[in-house]
Protein backbone atom coordinates (compact mmCIF):
# COMPACT_ATOMS: atom_id res chain seq x y z
CA UNK A 1 0.00 0.00 0.00
CA UNK A 2 3.35 2.66 0.71
CA UNK A 3 4.51 2.28 -3.12
CA UNK A 4 1.02 3.31 -3.99
CA UNK A 5 0.47 6.08 -2.01
CA UNK A 6 3.90 7.03 -2.98
CA UNK A 7 3.63 6.72 -6.98
CA UNK A 8 0.36 8.57 -6.62
CA UNK A 9 1.67 11.34 -4.59
CA UNK A 10 4.70 11.74 -6.80
CA UNK A 11 3.09 11.21 -10.15
CA UNK A 12 0.16 13.62 -9.13
CA UNK A 13 2.67 16.39 -7.99
CA UNK A 14 4.41 15.85 -10.85
CA UNK A 15 2.18 15.90 -13.98
CA UNK A 16 0.11 18.37 -12.05
CA UNK A 17 -0.54 21.35 -15.06
CA UNK A 18 1.71 19.43 -16.87
CA UNK A 19 1.68 19.34 -20.97
CA UNK A 20 -0.37 16.80 -21.29
CA UNK A 21 -3.10 18.09 -18.80
CA UNK A 22 -2.99 21.14 -21.61
CA UNK A 23 -3.35 19.00 -24.60
CA UNK A 24 -6.30 17.68 -23.16
CA UNK A 25 -7.90 20.69 -22.35
CA UNK A 26 -7.25 22.16 -25.97
CA UNK A 27 -8.64 19.06 -27.28
CA UNK A 28 -11.97 19.19 -25.37
CA UNK A 29 -11.88 22.98 -26.41
CA UNK A 30 -12.52 21.81 -29.92
CA UNK A 31 -15.48 19.54 -28.80
CA UNK A 32 -13.79 16.38 -28.57
CA UNK A 33 -15.42 13.95 -26.06
CA UNK A 34 -14.78 14.12 -22.76
CA UNK A 35 -15.13 10.59 -21.39
CA UNK A 36 -13.08 9.57 -24.60
CA UNK A 37 -10.27 11.72 -24.02
CA UNK A 38 -10.48 10.75 -20.29
CA UNK A 39 -10.26 6.88 -21.28
CA UNK A 40 -7.56 7.62 -24.39
CA UNK A 41 -5.13 9.51 -21.67
CA UNK A 42 -5.58 7.00 -19.40
CA UNK A 43 -5.05 4.02 -21.43
CA UNK A 44 -1.86 5.98 -22.89
CA UNK A 45 -0.80 6.60 -19.21
CA UNK A 46 -1.28 3.13 -17.89
CA UNK A 47 0.69 1.54 -20.71
CA UNK A 48 3.18 3.73 -20.61
CA UNK A 49 3.92 3.27 -16.91
CA UNK A 50 3.81 -0.53 -17.09
CA UNK A 51 6.86 0.07 -19.37
CA UNK A 52 8.50 2.34 -17.12
CA UNK A 53 7.97 -0.24 -14.16
CA UNK A 54 9.03 -3.20 -16.80
CA UNK A 55 12.43 -1.07 -17.73
CA UNK A 56 12.81 -0.43 -13.86
CA UNK A 57 12.63 -3.73 -12.99
CA UNK A 58 15.30 -4.55 -15.57
CA UNK A 59 17.14 -2.26 -14.24
CA UNK A 60 17.09 -2.96 -10.85
CA UNK A 61 18.19 -6.33 -11.39
CA UNK A 62 21.41 -5.09 -13.28
CA UNK A 63 22.27 -1.27 -11.63
CA UNK A 64 21.98 -0.60 -8.13
CA UNK A 65 18.93 1.46 -7.23
CA UNK A 66 21.07 4.32 -5.51
CA UNK A 67 22.45 4.91 -9.21
CA UNK A 68 19.34 4.46 -10.80
CA UNK A 69 17.94 7.35 -8.54
CA UNK A 70 21.21 9.59 -9.34
CA UNK A 71 20.48 9.17 -13.18
CA UNK A 72 16.35 9.99 -12.61
CA UNK A 73 17.93 13.31 -11.16
CA UNK A 74 20.67 14.24 -13.36
CA UNK A 75 18.03 13.17 -16.13
CA UNK A 76 15.37 15.68 -14.62
CA UNK A 77 17.96 18.51 -14.17
CA UNK A 78 18.98 18.06 -17.73
CA UNK A 79 15.57 17.77 -19.42
CA UNK A 80 14.77 21.20 -16.87
CA UNK A 81 18.12 22.77 -18.31
CA UNK A 82 17.20 21.87 -21.66
CA UNK A 83 13.46 23.51 -21.19
CA UNK A 84 14.62 26.44 -19.45
CA UNK A 85 16.70 27.65 -22.43
CA UNK A 86 14.53 26.57 -24.97
CA UNK A 87 16.01 23.60 -26.10
CA UNK A 88 13.21 21.05 -25.70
Amino acid sequence: MKAIWIAFGAIFIAELGDKTQLAILAMKGKGLSGWGLFIGAMLAFALLTGLAVLVGEWLHARIPGEIIEKIAAASFVVIGALMWFGKL
